[in-house]
């Protein structure tokens, strides 16, 4: 099972969708709302087309983009940004590695865009590709159309957060607060809109992937953001809101590891609480059932994924490490 997990990171936004779907008849993917003067959210297309969402921010002379989607993403991304400024893309951000956000560096670089992340961005990239990639190809015209052996890495990276871009109009932050959903999850944030990009770090629906993941470590990185103060919280899947899409975040992270812990406690077998078998869902290879339940304040972050997430942070508790760090 466990050479089948990373599957889910090529396709895993067709589960959450089904999920997504079936608490949410608002849904407006495609669309791109102005949420303060000069920045704009766009929201993939998860049902059809596993795209994350993407934040266009205008500067002076330029403007800067939150992640590079899936290549068809990055173009659609690209097509939104020059319908709302005349102004060049010159940056586009990788929250971090995973294909829904960084398979579509090609796009903008040959665009003329350079790309940025926190250095762990690469990092990752360097400890699961090239075998992704090609996987990935296999399932995905937009990524065998590129031609390419594997991804491209960011062209520019950080080691030293905050990194800051700044001019008269405005100035933009780019932390990275630690290992939550990968590595190099990395945020971004405008301190004079008080708006927050969280990329996958944080989300707002059923969404969590914890393959790669610290499950122990996210509601402290999630708390770090939260410290920042934003108003306006852009998600890296899910709708735009506020402040509470941190705290439910931060809540459901650690509900589900108290609920893991407690269970172990008890000496409970792991076949009891994940029972045997998989099914596919959308080319992801994930457990039927979990006999784990959640409180009902963190429903919206509870779907269908919910087994895998159950099993993965049992397998950080029970090998003391982060589920990051175990073979997958």
């Amino acid at each position: 099972m466990k050479k089948l997990r990373w599957l889910t990171l090529t396709s895993f936004a067709m589960l959450a969708a089904m999920a997504f779907l079936a608490t949410r008849t608002e849904a407006q993917p495609g669309q791109v709302k102005l949420i303060v003067p000069g920045v704009w959210f766009l929201e993939g297309d998860l049902a059809n087309l596993g795209h994350s969402n993407n934040i266009i921010i205008e500067m002076k002379d330029y403007v800067i983009v939150v992640d590079a989607n899936f290549p068809s993403g990055a173009k659609l991304a690209m097509e939104t940004a020059q319908r709302i400024s005349s102004k060049p893309v010159k940056y586009v951000f990788d929250t971090h590695h995973h294909g829904d956000h960084a398979y579509g560096n090609p796009i903008w670089t040959k665009a003329g865009a350079t790309t940025l992340a926190y250095v762990g961005v690469a990092e990752e990239m360097k400890r699961f590709e090239p075998a992704r990639w090609q996987a990935t190809a296999k399932e995905r015209p937009d990524v065998a159309e590129l031609h390419l052996d594997a991804p491209e890495p960011p062209q520019q990276t950080f080691d030293k957060s905050p990194f800051i871009l700044k001019d008269s109009t405005r100035e933009v932050r780019f932390y990275f607060l630690g290992w939550a959903h990968t590595r190099g999850d990395g945020f971004v944030y405008l301190p004079k809109d008080k708006l927050l990009c969280t990329g996958d770090a944080v989300v707002n629906g059923p969404y969590n992937f914890t393959a790669d993941a610290n499950v122990a470590n996210w509601p402290r990185v999630v708390r770090a953001a939260q410290a920042l103060g934003a108003v306006h919280v852009l998600p890296g899947h899910g709708p735009a809101g506020g402040p509470e899409i941190l705290e439910g975040q931060a809540k459901f992270m650690t509900e589900l590891h108290k609920a893991v812990d407690t269970a172990i406690n008890q000496k409970k077998k792991f076949e009891d609480v994940v029972p045997p078998g998989t099914t596919t869902v959308y080319g992801n290879v994930v457990p039927v059932k979990t006999s784990i339940t959640l409180p009902g304040s963190v429903k919206n972050w509870a779907g269908a994924f919910l087994p895998a997430q159950v099993r993965d942070t049992w397998e950080e508790i029970a090998q003391k490490k982060p589920h990051g760090d175990l073979p997958h």
